[in-house]
């Protein structure tokens, strides 16, 4: 007999941490469940630790070199053998109940997908700090079905909001398999919003409960540090691809939101042309930049006090997530640059 779920669990150099991800799955209040890690490719002891468990349920893949994370996951996704597929990073961990809430829930509203408020808790805290939905802003008490749009809506880089992509739904298997739906392996960031989002418009039936089940360990990063362009590269080459299919093209909504949110990329990867110039004293390149963005100036004045703010939680309150979820820049509407240059062989 099939399990209930697989949950998969992508890993890589968290010696530290999986054996709290694995025993939160094992010592789940649903019984009928299969937990497959896979190792991509760790250099610590990371593998040891998975495979000192000796519960049946447990199935470690071990990828000899990193594949990235979509690879991984996708690995586990045709090892599956469940009704539904969870999804857990393996420095996190879920509640006792998780599962069984889920599974109860998801059948009850016939759900594809569904997913759970989130619990933000930092490393070494011994209580969460916030919740994807109190930092969104919305007020959400019950079970709320989440089309495509307000998915897009409510996920604005740089902008307060729901910002679902954060989360951590459960799959139903058989809906995967029909549409063949996978992470994308070309991605390396946001590969999770994308996932959702091919399943939201092969017509998946995705609600949202409000209870968190799902623990989201903020650890220290060098997102404050990197450059953003990568990201936002990937963010305007994945949405304009997105934006060509012809069921996209087909819901004028989708494509308002969607052609929104490659304005905010366009307008927020010009800013930081010139920022970035300026802060690694490259006066010319920075001159060259602000002549193709004037209102940079504009642009800095709004955001500052958004600066200063972001600055003061990451370093004096320890909010690591606010260079990942929470930047609050205001962005307005402008006229996005011409689709030939999202394209890839303008972003290598």
């Amino acid at each position: 007999m099939n399990p209930k779920v697989s949950v998969i669990i992508p890993a890589y150099n968290t010696e530290v941490y999986i054996k709290k991800a694995i025993e939160s799955v094992l010592n789940q209040t649903l019984t009928e469940l299969e937990v497959i890690v896979v190792d991509d490719g760790s250099i610590d002891k990371t593998v040891e630790v998975a495979k000192s468990f000796t519960d049946p349920r447990l199935t470690v893949i071990v990828n000899p070199q990193n594949l990235g994370v979509s690879a991984a996951r996708n690995l586990a996704i045709r090892a599956a053998q469940g009704e539904w597929i969870a999804v857990l990073d393996s420095d996190d961990w879920y509640a006792h109940e998780r599962l069984e809430k889920l599974v109860l829930l998801a059948e009850q509203a016939n759900a594809d997908m569904i997913a759970d408020d989130v619990y933000f808790i930092k490393d070494g805290a011994t209580s969460p700090w916030s919740t994807l939905i109190q930092e969104s802003g919305e007020h959400i008490d019950k079970i709320l079905q989440i089309d495509i749009v307000y998915f897009v809506e409510t996920d604005v880089y740089g902008k307060t909001g729901l910002h679902l992509g954060l989360s951590k739904p459960m799959f139903k298997r058989e809906f995967l398999v029909k549409h063949s739906i996978e992470y994308d392996e070309t991605l390396s960031i946001a590969e999770d919003f994308w996932l959702d989002m091919k399943c939201l418009i092969n017509g998946a039936r995705f609600f949202l409960v409000p209870e968190a089940y799902y623990f989201y360990r903020s650890r220290s990063s060098s997102l404050v540090r990197e450059s953003p362009f990568k990201r936002l590269n990937q963010y305007c080459i994945a949405t304009y691809s997105f934006m060509q299919q012809k069921a996209v093209k087909k819901n004028p909504a989708l494509m308002r939101a969607l052609s929104y949110n490659l304005t905010v990329y366009n307008r927020t990867l010009a800013y930081y042309q010139v920022s970035f110039s300026i802060k690694e004293g490259k006066w010319l390149l920075a001159l060259k930049e602000l002549t193709k963005n004037p209102s940079f100036f504009y642009d800095f004045i709004y955001k500052f006090n958004d600066i200063i703010q972001r600055r003061f939680q990451y370093y004096v309150m320890g909010n690591e997530l606010v260079f990942e979820m929470l930047y609050n820049i205001q962005i307005k509407r402008r006229k996005p640059m011409h689709p030939s240059f999202y394209s890839p062989s303008n972003n290598k």
